[in-house]
C-alpha cells in the first residue's frame, strides 16, 4: 500500500471549467459561508479550518468548508495535519469577472453593520 500525498487526499475540487455562477451563488448565499470567504480573503496567507471565526460546532463547519469547497470556491490542502484554505481566485476571476471582489466587498460591509469592525 502506498502513502497517500497531501495533493490526492482531498480529491473533490471541480475543475476551473466546471465552476457555475449557480453553485457559486447557492454557496455564498449562507452568511457563515460568506463569512469564511470574507475571512480568507482578508488574512495575509492562507488559513487552517481551525482558525476561523465562525460560530458554528465543528461537524456543521466541515460541512460549509466542503460546500465552498464542492462549488469551486475554496481550495484546501494538508500542510501537515492541518487543513489550509485558499480561495480560487484566478479560477473565479475568470469564470466571472469582479464577482468575488464584490462579494468580499459586501461581506466587510455586513461584518461592520454586525460587529462596528472587521475581525
Amino acid at each position: 500500500m502506498t502513502a497517500r500525498t497531501a495533493v490526492d487526499r482531498i480529491t473533490d475540487h471541480p475543475d476551473a471549467d466546471d465552476i457555475t455562477l449557480q453553485g457559486v451563488l447557492e454557496a455564498l448565499a449562507d452568511p457563515v459561508r460568506r463569512s469564511i470567504v470574507r475571512q480568507i480573503a482578508n488574512a495575509p496567507g492562507d488559513m487552517a479550518c481551525g482558525t476561523f471565526a465562525i460560530s458554528v460546532t465543528r461537524s456543521t463547519g466541515t460541512h460549509h468548508f466542503r460546500v465552498l469547497r464542492q462549488s469551486g470556491i475554496v481550495r484546501q490542502y494538508y500542510a501537515g495535519t492541518s487543513k489550509m484554505n485558499m480561495l480560487r481566485r484566478t479560477d473565479l476571476d475568470r469564470a466571472f469577472p469582479g464577482l468575488l471582489d464584490a462579494i468580499v466587498e459586501a461581506a466587510n460591509q455586513e461584518a461592520v453593520r454586525a460587529d462596528g469592525a472587521l475581525p
